[in-house]
């Protein structure tokens, strides 16, 4: 029993000191030389943390950025709270109407009326191609109020789901998502530590994650084989991702871009800046 207790106490401190070792390998200077250099009109938004909270770098976290799609995360935690909850399953079928289709992102805006989704397909789409019409459909099912009653109830102060995908009329009113660099790193632990359901729906959502086919800002100068699970999201006036990016020791990082002329201005800065972040923590 003495040797079992010498053994656990060896293997804490041997993974307290790897941790060590790697958050003093990072140089968080060659990021803030990177932000230096930027236009002055360009604001970029960001944190970079391990998955126990401990911060490597951050700039502008005090600020709400629009989420864009980003807010999407927090609408697939919900849900599957609810299914832990046994309130919706996964396999409940939902037939497509189209009045309930959303342009914008997404496949299945030209699907046909009556098509037969499942939840779990709904969600997968939500994440895979950002799909608009299946997130309003998830909203509806898990209820608005419902989503930010638990981003207060996961901590978070400026994260907040205002408004249903594509509704332009409450955009020009003044009511848009929000999010929080911080706070989206926070739900990304959560999930990454089954801190939302058990392990099993924490697992498929970390899948659905991985799955996300825009690979344009995050994933875009790291290794392709690099396995890297994250949110995009794109508005004209912002470009932002939320991942975990899964090295030896996985981190979590969130980047948002504004006042960018050129989508792909945003999409190259947010690259460049994961790049830095990955070749510091490797």
């Amino acid at each position: 029993m003495k040797n079992l207790i010498k053994l656990l106490i060896m293997s804490v401190l041997l993974n307290t000191a790897t941790a060590q070792s790697i958050e003093k390998k990072f140089d968080n200077s060659t990021v803030s030389n990177y932000l230096s250099k930027l236009p002055s009109d360009i604001k970029v938004t960001m944190a970079v943390e391990n998955m126990y909270g401990k911060l490597f770098f951050e700039h502008r976290t005090d600020v709400k950025v629009p989420s864009a799609s980003v807010i999407k995360v927090p609408i697939l935690m919900s849900l599957m709270e609810k299914v832990q909850a046994n309130e919706i399953s996964l396999l409940k079928v939902h037939l497509l109407t189209n009045a309930e289709k959303a342009g914008g992102s997404g496949v299945l805006m030209n699907s046909s009326e009556g098509e037969k989704l499942t939840i779990r397909e709904l969600a997968q789409e939500m994440i895979r191609t950002s799909d608009n019409t299946a997130t309003n459909i998830l909203i509806r099912e898990i209820g608005m109020e419902k989503i930010n009653q638990n981003l207060m109830k996961w901590g978070t102060k400026i994260t907040r789901l205002n408004r249903v995908m594509m509704d332009t009329d409450a955009v020009k009113q003044g009511r848009e998502n929000y999010i929080n660099v911080l706070e989206i790193n926070a739900l990304l632990r959560m999930v990454y530590n089954n801190k939302v359901a058990n392990p099993i729906l924490c697992d498929e959502m970390i899948g659905m994650l991985k799955n996300c086919e825009d690979t344009t800002t995050i994933p875009s100068q790291i290794p392709k084989d690099l396995v890297i699970a994250h949110k995009t999201g794109t508005l004209t006036y912002v470009r932002g991702d939320a991942a975990v990016v899964f090295t030896a020791q996985p981190f979590v990082i969130s980047i948002f871009v504004e006042g960018f002329d050129k989508e792909a201005t945003a999409e190259k800065i947010i690259g460049d800046l994961a790049k830095i972040c990955w070749e510091g923590l490797k």
